[in-house]
Order: C-alpha cells, then sequence, then structure tokens
C-alpha cells in the first residue's frame, strides 16, 4: 500500500489563491473576458460561426486573433515543442499532462493514417522525456476510415450474441477480403502504437467516438488491455456516462478484465456529442443513445465512481470531470477506504483551460492529477475549440461558475 501524504479533510475547490497561482494577472483578465463573452449567446454563436469561415478564408487577422484568446486558453501550442512551457509551469504546481495531438480524422486514406500513427509514436516519444506527461491521448477516427467503423458497428448490431467480443470478431471475419486487409492495417497501427507507448513507459488513453462507431472502438480498446495491461495499466478505454447504457457496459467490461486476468483501465467522461447524439437520433427515428436527464448522467456517473474505486486494485480510473461533487465523492470514497491519495490506479483530470479551481486544489493534496492538452495547428484544433465553447455555454451554470470564480481571485488580488 501507498503511504497517503494527506487526507481530504480540508479539500475544497473554493480556494482560487490555489487555483490560479499559475496564471500572472493579465492571463487572468483575458481568461475572465474570454468567460464572460462565452456567456453571451449572440456573441458565443458569432463566434462560432466565424471562426471556422475566417480560418477557411486564410483571413491575414483572423489566425493571430484566435492564437492569442481562445486558442491560448485551451491549447497548449501549434507544435509539440510549444507545449514545454506550459508542461513545465504545470510540474512546479505537480499537475501532470495528458497530451493529445489534436487532430481529427479527415477522409484522406491509407498516407494520412499512416502519418497520425507516426504522429502518435512522435508525441509518446516526446512524453517519455518529460517527468509530468504520464498519458497521451488517441482517437481511432485518426488512423482507420470512418466508414469502415460505421460498417463493423452497424455489422454488429445485428450480430448474433450478448458478448461485445463474439460479435466483433465474427463481423470482422466474415467483413470483404478488402475491407478485412484495411481494418488488419488499423489494428496493426493501434499496436504499433501501443507497443510504443510500453517501451517508453507511457499509458495510451482511447478516446471515445460517436456511438455509431463505438462498438469496434470499444472491442479493440478491450483486446488491447487484455494484451497490454496484464501487469499494469498502460491501455485505457473512455466511457461516456450520459449514455443510459453505459454503466452496463462498464460492468461487462469488468466481467472480462476478469475472466481474462487483466487490469480494466478506464477514463470516466460525462461525454461530448450530446446535440449531435439527439440529432441523429431524432431524423433517423431510433431511441436516442443519450440520458433523458442531467440528473440521470450525474447519478450513472457516481455509481461508475464507486463502481471503479471498490476495486482498485484491478480497476485503473481517470475521474476525468468538471463536476465538483463528483470530484468531491471520489475524494471522499478515497478517504473512507483508506486509500493513499497518490495510489497509482487513480488519477483526476480537467481540460486545460477550464475547473483550475478543481486541478490545482487536488494537486495541493497530493492527488494524481492532470490536465488534458491538445496540441495541432489552429486550422485542425478549430473542431476541438468549437466543442469547448459550446460545452461552456451549455453546461449549466458552467461559465458563471468559472467567471465568479476569475472575478473572486481578481479581487483577491487587487487587495
Amino acid at each position: 500500500m501507498h503511504t497517503n501524504p494527506t487526507n481530504n479533510s480540508q479539500l475544497s475547490f473554493e480556494n482560487t489563491e490555489y487555483a490560479f497561482a499559475y496564471k500572472n494577472d493579465k492571463e487572468l483578465k483575458l481568461a475572465n473576458f474570454l468567460f464572460s463573452s462565452m456567456g453571451k449567446a449572440w456573441m458565443l454563436n458569432l463566434g462560432l460561426r466565424l471562426m471556422p469561415l475566417a480560418i477557411k478564408l486564410n483571413l491575414p487577422f483572423s489566425k493571430s486573433a484566435i492564437r492569442k484568446t481562445i486558442f491560448k486558453q485551451f491549447v497548449g501550442g501549434e507544435t509539440l515543442q510549444e507545449t514545454a512551457p506550459v508542461v513545465e509551469k504545470l510540474a512546479a504546481y505537480d499537475v501532470q499532462v495528458i497530451l493529445d495531438y489534436g487532430v481529427e480524422g479527415g477522409g484522406g486514406g491509407e498516407q494520412e493514417y499512416e502519418h497520425a500513427m507516426e504522429e502518435f509514436i512522435r508525441v509518446i516519444q516526446y512524453a517519455a522525456t518529460q517527468p509530468n506527461i504520464p498519458f497521451i491521448s488517441i482517437k481511432v477516427t485518426g488512423i482507420v476510415r470512418f466508414s469502415l467503423l460505421e460498417k463493423i458497428d452497424e455489422e454488429m448490431t445485428d450480430a448474433e450474441g450478448d458478448s461485445l467480443m463474439k460479435r466483433y470478431l465474427s463481423v470482422v471475419s466474415n467483413l470483404q477480403t478488402e475491407e478485412q486487409l484495411e481494418w488488419k492495417r488499423a489494428v496493426s497501427r493501434l499496436m504499433k502504437i501501443c507497443d510504443a507507448a510500453v517501451a517508453a513507459n507511457i499509458a495510451v488513453l482511447v478516446d471515445a467516438e460517436e456511438t455509431w462507431i463505438q462498438d469496434p472502438v470499444d472491442a479493440v480498446t478491450l483486446l488491447m488491455m487484455d494484451s497490454y495491461n496484464k501487469e499494469k495499466a498502460r491501455i485505457y478505454n473512455t466511457v461516456q456516462l450520459y449514455r443510459w447504457d453505459r454503466l452496463e457496459f462498464l460492468k461487462k467490461s469488468f466481467d472480462a478484465a476478469k475472466e481474462r486476468d487483466f487490469i480494466l483501465a478506464l477514463k470516466i467522461v460525462r461525454g461530448a456529442y450530446m446535440e449531435k447524439e439527439r440529432a441523429r437520433a431524432s431524423e433517423l427515428h431510433y431511441t436516442s443513445p443519450i440520458q433523458t436527464s442531467k440528473e440521470n448522467t450525474d447519478a450513472d456517473y457516481n455509481d461508475a465512481v464507486r463502481f471503479c474505486l471498490s476495486d482498485v486494485e484491478r480497476i485503473a480510473t481517470i475521474v476525468a470531470t468538471h463536476n465538483e461533487q463528483s470530484n468531491m465523492l471520489a475524494a471522499q470514497l478515497i478517504a473512507e477506504q483508506t486509500i493513499a491519495n497518490n495510489h497509482p490506479h487513480i488519477h483526476f483530470s480537467q481540460l486545460y483551460g477550464m475547473s483550475d479551481n478543481i486541478t490545482f486544489n487536488l494537486a495541493e493534496k497530493g492527488y494524481f492529477v492532470s490536465k488534458y492538452l491538445p496540441f495541432g495547428p489552429i486550422k485542425d484544433v478549430i473542431p476541438y475549440l468549437m466543442r469547448r465553447a459550446q460545452e461552456n455555454s451549455s453546461v449549466g451554470g458552467q461559465t458563471s461558475r468559472e467567471l465568479g470564480l476569475l472575478q473572486k481571485e481578481l479581487r483577491r488580488r487587487k487587495k
């Protein structure tokens, strides 16, 4: 057992002095300006329309305006090297980093997928040189054709059997020869990424995708865990609890891990594609995969935290959320079960640029906590930035909570 460096008795997410110690006054004022802009619906909608258009038309002022504002707040830089000062600054406050090469799958064919694989491996090798980057994040859509994932998922839905792996194996073995070879190349890319990560002692977090391509992603990630997680949590799947079927999926994944004797490693999130998922379900007339209420999502998320923390030797968990209650619940469970705050199987995480009050106060109490730090060319991270802006406006009270904390700290510094 690890020694418990501290307990959570004084843990509070109200301390803005810890939360914003890493920001100077100028950076604090910029964040205040950004969140107050995102709080105005008309300004947000105008920005969301103009941002992709300005980049597409290559307007001279647009890149520099985006770089100095929203990009600076939520992204580590355009290149790996540009992330170094951010990583270093976070390290000074005992905050680790999940590095994310923020390029989302295009449709550029095999050459593009090979290039993405090489980039992921380059990120792994860079992370290995930095003491506070234990994880990198990857998207399977970066290394394989979206429509192939879609086809496999659709056929898995119609296949016989209630086991995810059985359905996956039967569908993959029945693909047409050309598609079978294409899928084998994709799995081979994933294995090369995992091999590089194991050699570098870096863990790989496989991102969640849209529901209509998620089944093959889950299946192949479970296979990777079976291969690589025998002694240590190296490959993590991502579970989105705003889906009503995911708590059951999580429990079934644990059954598979016990049966095959590997460590189940999970990043648990609420989710990122809500509007898109609901719109598609309504358009194609199927039951929406999204929970009917936020209360149901919160209940499932907290149940997932309880389930994962009930067996910390066999389940490695990243509690990845901006919800203060869920973070506090995890901290309370750690204390109740006398688990060390720095147990290697428990990690907290928030996005860079958001919820600093959670991240830095957890770090101050000796928990393992990280910032999810994307990087990449501005044009490539636009979809990510747009999701951040929308998320801040759609999550009830998120923007006003961020604003309130920033203004509280500005007042404190003025005094």
